[in-house]
């Protein structure tokens, strides 16, 4: 199991900054989402013409602000723009999100997310596609080459979601899901579905809170009000609540360096392929930690 870093920075000389840390610390893989900050993609374009070497992954880049086309031609040129190093995470985000502040349908997203899937994979990895659905379409060529190659993962949670990023995607990338889900729900799921459709294993990224305290119960608390939206949102309601957690402070990793690391090196027995630390309390410390993992 590998084991990368979230670039916590938001602003882009400190993800440069952070990830030129990141690759001096030993880590192989930054991650970054995309939420309401600056882009993703274009951050990583130029971070990784300063710091090559690196593989870079977003978690992840909400698809319905984006036609599928839109994004490929972005990803595969920040793909040519990090030597061929981009893992591109994608997810349907959440009603309140794409409603609320896009103002645009939410009411079938698995249905949404299949259709863009289709469109967006070919366009990535071949660079072309031709694709009508309901609700996306696609009929394009790339011109330029470059770049092309992106694998994709998928958000997923639920059922049919999971099957999705085990059939047309290269596995999950997971955010606030708990040990116990990942290794009961999500990892049986995505192996099962690609093992059906006669695919490879699928890739399984978990990213969480981490902190290296002497006072976990006090870092449990502050993620608590750090993370606490996510308690909220439907997707993740039901992971936690399957978890058997009342919220995100419950799934954070939190304690001495050694109990971390040893929490952290047992989910490659889950099934996870990469975990992603997050650092939320203070960042020198877990990331001192990690290096044993490296």
């Amino acid at each position: 199991m590998r084991v990368g870093l979230w670039l916590t920075a938001e602003h882009l000389d400190g993800v440069v900054e952070a990830a030129r840390e990141a690759k001096e610390a030993g880590f192989g893989s930054v991650w970054n989402g995309q939420i309401f900050g600056g882009d993703t993609l274009t951050t990583f374009a130029v971070a990784g013409r300063e710091v090559p070497g690196l593989d870079w992954g977003t978690g992840v880049v909400p698809t319905y602000p984006r036609h599928p086309l839109a994004l490929a031609m972005q990803a595969v040129t920040t793909n040519a723009a990090v030597g061929g190093r981009l893992t591109l995470g994608v997810g349907p985000s959440h009603q309140v999100v794409v409603e609320a502040i896009h103002g645009l349908d939410y009411s079938r997203p698995a249905s949404h997310t299949e259709e863009y899937l289709r469109a967006l994979v070919p366009l990535v990895t071949e660079g072309a596609v031709s694709v009508t659905g309901d609700q996306v379409s696609a009929h394009a060529t790339l011109s330029n080459r470059d770049g092309l190659g992106v694998p994709v993962l998928l958000a997923a949670l639920a059922p049919r979601m999971l099957r999705l990023a085990a059939t047309l995607a290269q596995g999950t990338v997971t955010w606030m899901v708990g040990p116990r889900t990942v290794a009961e729900h999500i990892v049986p799921s995505v192996r099962a579905a690609a093992e059906e459709a006669g695919r490879p294993a699928p890739r399984v990224v978990m990213a969480l809170p981490v902190a290296v305290t002497d006072d976990p119960d006090g870092a449990r608390s502050r993620a608590a009000e750090i993370f606490s939206v996510y308690g909220h949102l439907p997707a993740y309601r039901g992971v936690l609540d399957r978890e058997g957690a009342g919220g995100p402070g419950d799934v954070v990793v939190a304690g001495g360096a050694g109990e971390v690391t040893d929490r952290i090196a047992a989910l490659a027995d889950a099934g996870v392929t990469e975990f992603v630390a997050v650092p939320f309390a203070e960042r020198a410390r877990p990331v001192d930690a990690l290096r044993a993992l490296l």
